[in-house]
């Protein structure tokens, strides 16, 4: 059966975006970004709430930015193969390649992907649909990619709604700009 993850970047506090709602502190070096290059390899669809969509829209028609270096085409090219839901209780549509609006909720969408035929991780963007499916028991595993800075607010990695969850530990990895990724499994 296809895991559920939930993989962010997001500062030591905590925040996946800064108060203004900015994510700058979080690009990635060329060895961090090569990871997330190979994690999107392991993907076999990507549900997204809509702020994540807009953000990531960009990647739709990236190959048109001559500023892009190999890997940054690369990700581009794996992105819009890669199929996308979006969630979104304000969107009449959608635009990009493999992308549509849920027709049903998480669970159904979840429940969906797990039984379609094929190969890959079901990865959750967004910290509010991520809190959803952990609401709902339905994450696997947790990807935090920890960047070695305080933004002192803003959208937390995972809004706390009084449950607890045992994890185990998975991967444990720090690159040379100091960024740590921390990979835990949930524990049933």
């Amino acid at each position: 059966m296809r895991r559920v993850t939930y993989s962010m970047n997001l500062s030591l506090d905590g925040f996946v975006v800064d108060p203004d709602g900015g994510i700058d502190w979080s690009d990635p070096d060329p060895e961090v970004f090569r990871h997330f290059i190979d994690e999107l390899r392991l993907t076999g669809v990507h549900l997204m709430g809509r702020r994540l969509y807009e953000t990531m829209l960009y990647w739709e028609t990236a190959e048109q930015d001559a500023s892009l270096d190999a890997a940054e085409l690369e990700w581009a090219a794996l992105w819009k193969a890669l199929p996308k839901v979006v969630f979104s209780r304000t969107l009449t549509g959608v635009r990009g390649t493999n992308t549509h609006l849920a027709s049903g909720t998480l669970a159904e969408e979840i429940k969906r992907w797990r039984a379609e035929p094929g190969d890959g991780d079901i990865a959750i963007g967004g910290a509010t649909l991520a809190a959803e499916a952990a609401d709902s028991d339905l994450i696997d595993e947790y990807r935090a990619t920890v960047h070695p800075v305080l933004v002192g607010g803003g959208t937390p990695f995972f809004p706390h709604h009084g449950r607890r969850v045992k994890l185990e530990l998975v991967e444990n990895r720090t690159f040379g700009s100091g960024v740590t990724l921390l990979r835990h499994r949930v524990i049933r």
